[in-house]
């Protein structure tokens, strides 16, 4: 009866077709003897109806160090196997004939004095089952088993965390699963459950390493780390099996629950992890298949494992029974004679604490009825709570922690806090003064233990980091009223505010500023820093900054009006403090004699800049403005000869400062015979491509002068001559 009920509580999925063959799970770890000696135990299960593939023997497996370099192999011979059982044994149901899983345990023992960073031990095999649903090609993915031994410094005389129970053989379609697939941990660790990817391993072309490996192919096994299997969409380790609810795994205390709802062969990953003071010391990934196969009449009675404790006299119970119709339940209450129920989902509630052995029948009073029984601890309420202080700087960080909840109080505090802290742990109800050496976010866990429960809670807190001011200049002497370039290089991982104070009065918050200093002296410069949690720092110069006398720039003109007449401009030099002095005038010339006189060839406005410098290297600019204005002249003839002899062959104006301009000639009949706006063009004589006659013609020309912004108008004669 008690194996019925054990394959009752899990379940997996498979069809009954034919499987393919070789490996179907497996797990590798180790126990400490004492000194430097280890016993490493390698579990491999095996199809044993349609394998192919033997056992290895011997087994090999390889050790390396944590940087992946090669230490050692050791051989263990086949130690013999079992035939794991598979039999419903109700007459209600047949078992199937054409599942078979076969168990060998392989079993060393090695010397491995410590080293920094620990060992890793590895086997690997090739191949899983050609059947297998959620994973692609499966029948050409291996499989491999590493576990690690950690440094000494973080987990001495450390023994890996191994599994109780090995899945059943197969699990029935639609039927809810409970399973515990916890480990057992002899060091005090806790230890963390998870749904993970198995690793892959050899394939067929190199099935297997050692001395038995085929020729060509490697002795050794290739240095962690190792790939992930490939799942087929939509499965991954988080959805390795179709199932509704999913399957998932409780991560306190590996009870594996869901509803496979597919029939067919299914792999999976479970890995508990081992951690001490906060730190990991080993993770134990064993893969295995779920075969899902169809259950018709089977009864199965079945109560979930017990996942809550320590949670007060009452207790919900649930069952996953499956082709149950009636029911009957017996709580085990010594205390009363009428602790029963016929209902589904039932609840009691017990006198006192203590353990009670929970019975249900299903289908009682028939040929197909089943049992079950599940042993329930019954404890008053354990449920520690604690809320997380705020966040602090690393520079004079000090927590205090209060912790609170739901408990008898004779309980067992243990407060983990970390490497990271001192202290790193405490058994006070309320620690305080907690320091934490670096800058991070880190989980505190606030355990109590009472009545052989254990509950804890976890929060972090946040220690958040120093930001570093740091600053330069492109040089530590400057002149006074000159800009002073500030560059900063200060390093934060969140964001800041800046606060300079340049020694003379002014003050800045951008974070490159540029300073003005008015008088000479040395200047301590001084930046704070200060990001969003109030953690800051300051930085000064190592040498302060020296300012020195700048030059003072002045010049006067003479005049500031001119015209094109007279275009000489005359510049006086006034600068003080000053060793050269150079004047740009404007049209593209420029002199490094400050009193000078220039000519302008050209009328309009010019910015005249002097830029004196001293031997110190400081400078000054100075500006001002000049207009030379074009004067105003016209002349014209009064006769031309256009005979092509380059002598007076044009008819035109001599004019200067003037805008606006037309110039237009008729004949003595008024017929239009030219006419220009360009003051640089004149007549020829021609008008329609021919040379006019002699004769007396009419100009009239009209333009704008320059200087008054006056209109003119001038007509008259002018006598062609051939």
């Amino acid at each position: 009866m008690k194996s019925k009920c054990y394959l009752l509580v899990f379940f997996a999925v498979l069809s009954l077709k034919s499987f393919a063959t070789h490996i179907v799970g497996g797990e590798i770890y180790y126990n400490f003897l004492g000194g430097t000696s280890y016993s490493i135990t390698l579990k491999l299960y095996r199809d044993c109806y349609t394998g192919l593939a033997p056992y290895d023997d011997p087994a090999t497996i390889f050790i390396f160090d944590n940087a992946g370099n090669y230490i050692d192999s050791i051989e263990i011979a086949f130690p013999g196997s079992i035939i794991l059982p598979s039999n419903f044994n109700n007459p209600c149901f047949i078992s199937p004939t054409n599942i078979c899983v076969e168990e060998a345990i392989y079993i060393t023992t090695v010397n491995l004095p410590p080293i920094s960073g620990g060992y890793n031990i590895v086997y690997q095999r090739c191949c899983r089952n050609n059947s297998i649903q959620n994973i692609i090609s499966p029948g050409t993915v291996g499989s491999t088993y590493m576990t690690h031994i950690p440094d000494a410094s973080i987990g001495a005389n450390n023994s890996s965390p191994h599994y109780i129970n090995f899945p059943p053989i197969f699990i029935c379609l639609g039927a809810p699963l409970s399973f515990n697939h916890g480990a057992f941990e002899t060091d005090g660790d806790s230890l963390y459950y998870e749904l993970c990817d198995p690793y892959t391993g050899l394939d067929e072309s190199c099935p297997i390493l050692g001395f038995q490996a085929a020729v060509g192919c490697p002795p050794i096994a290739s240095a962690p780390p190792y790939p992930f299997i490939p799942w087929l969409s939509p499965y991954n380790a988080a959805y390795p099996i179709s199932s509704s609810p999913a399957i998932s795994i409780n991560a306190q205390n590996g009870s594996i629950t869901g509803t496979p709802d597919m029939l067919g062969q299914w792999v999976l990953g479970v890995c508990v992890s081992e951690f001490r003071n906060g730190a990991l010391l080993t993770i134990n990934k064993r893969d295995f298949q779920f075969n899902v196969i169809e259950c018709q009449n089977l009864p199965v009675a079945s109560i979930p494992l017990q996942n809550l404790f320590c949670s007060g006299y009452t207790v919900n119970f649930s069952q996953n029974s499956l082709n149950a119709y009636s029911y009957h339940w017996d709580f085990g209450d010594p205390s009363i004679n009428t602790d029963t129920s016929n209902i589904l989902a039932p609840n009691w509630t017990y006198a006192d604490s203590g353990s009670y052995s929970v019975q249900l029948i299903i289908n009682p009073g028939t040929l197909c009825a089943d049992t079950f029984s599940n042993t329930f601890y019954v404890y008053p309420l354990l449920a520690p709570l604690f809320t997380a202080p705020p966040g602090e700087c690393i520079h004079n960080n000090s927590f205090n922690f209060n912790g609170g909840g739901t408990y008898l109080g004779n309980g067992t505090i243990n407060w983990e806090f970390g490497l990271a802290a001192t202290p790193s742990n405490s058994n006070q109800i309320n620690p305080s003064n907690i320091v934490f050496n670096s800058a991070g976010t880190y989980l505190v866990k606030f355990t109590v233990s009472e009545n052989g429960c254990t509950q804890s809670i976890t929060d972090s807190v946040t220690v958040y980091p120093k930001p570093n001011a740091a600053f330069g200049l492109s040089s530590l002497s400057g002149c006074t009223l000159n800009p002073v370039q500030i560059i900063d290089s200060s390093y934060s991982l969140l964001p800041i505010n800046y606060f300079w104070d340049f020694d003379n009065g002014t003050t800045s918050i951008i974070q490159n500023p540029t300073a003005y200093f008015s008088n000479i002296g040395d200047y301590t410069i001084k930046l704070i820093i200060t990001n969003e949690y109030g953690c800051s720092d300051t930085s000064s110069l190592q040498s302060p900054l020296t300012i020195t006398q700048s030059p003072i720039a002045g010049f006067e003109l003479s005049p500031t009006i001119a015209t094109m007449a007279n275009p000489e401009i005359e510049i006086i030099d006034k600068s003080v403090f000053a060793d050269s002095c150079q004047v740009f005038w404007g049209d593209g010339t420029s002199s490094s004699n400050c009193d000078n006189t220039h000519h302008y060839s050209t009328m309009g406005t010019y910015t005249v800049i002097q830029v004196v410098k001293n031997i110190n290297g400081c400078y000054d600019t100075a500006y001002n403005e000049i207009f030379i204005a074009s004067d105003y002249y016209f002349w014209i003839p009064n006769a031309f000869t256009p005979n092509k002899n380059e002598l007076n062959d044009l008819f035109k104006p001599k004019t200067r400062g003037v805008e606006n301009y037309l110039f237009i000639i008729f004949d003595r009949w008024g017929e239009k015979v030219f006419e220009t706006s360009d003051f640089n063009n004149g007549w020829d004589g021609n008008y329609m491509g021919k040379l006019c006659k002699s004769d007396v013609y009419v100009y009239k020309i009209t333009f704008d002068d320059l200087m008054e912004k006056r209109s003119h108008q001038f007509i008259g004669n002018v006598t062609l001559i051939r």
